[in-house]
């Protein structure tokens, strides 16, 4: 389909909550998943939310396979998830680096629950039922954030913790998520 630009922090529409997706497995539906997916794989992002790319709906994608930039990080299967309902499993939070699309060039550290239970849809209208922790909680948490208007430096709790990712990791090469 296409690349679509990707709106980065300061643009309005990424401040917006999205609207829940009414009608599974369209053309419209499809079209957008593909777009979304032509775009994160342009960008080597591990996940990408609908608004990201100025359409305001309830869908994310996310996935990640055998990737130098998470050498530690386990695999995270490809998901569409479309009008994701996030539980958080105990109260264990973890600190963790994260990047974006919308914030190109920077890093911050980020609380997440380390445990997650998410259920949604996928693009055909089927339920999707997951209980993940780990890596694949913290991908779920920061994609489903974009729905709600939450762009992960709101969630950074010491701004020093934030930065640049050249100066803070210089001499790795490292991608926006």
């Amino acid at each position: 389909m296409a690349i679509r630009t990707v709106l980065r922090m300061g643009d309005p529409l990424l401040l917006q909550k999205a609207a829940p997706v009414e009608a599974f497995d369209t053309p419209e539906l499809h079209a957008l998943i593909k777009d979304m997916e032509d775009t994160m794989t342009h960008m080597n992002g591990a996940g990408i939310a609908a608004p990201q790319i100025g359409t305001g709906l309830r869908v994310v994608i996310f996935g990640v396979g055998a990737n130098p930039r998470y050498p530690d990080a386990e695999q995270v299967p490809y998901t569409v998830l479309i009008n994701p309902v996030l539980n958080p499993v105990g109260t264990e939070v973890e600190d963790g680096w994260e990047g974006c699309l919308s914030v190109p060039g920077m890093r911050g550290i980020v609380p997440r629950h380390q445990r997650l239970h998410y259920t949604g849809f996928d693009q055909y209208g089927k339920p999707i039922d997951r209980l993940v922790s780990g890596f694949h909680a913290r991908v779920v948490q920061h994609e489903c954030d974009h729905l709600d208007g939450i762009l992960y430096p709101m969630r950074i709790r010491d701004l020093a913790n934030f930065g640049f990712t050249d100066v803070l990791f210089p001499g790795q090469e490292m991608q926006d998520d």
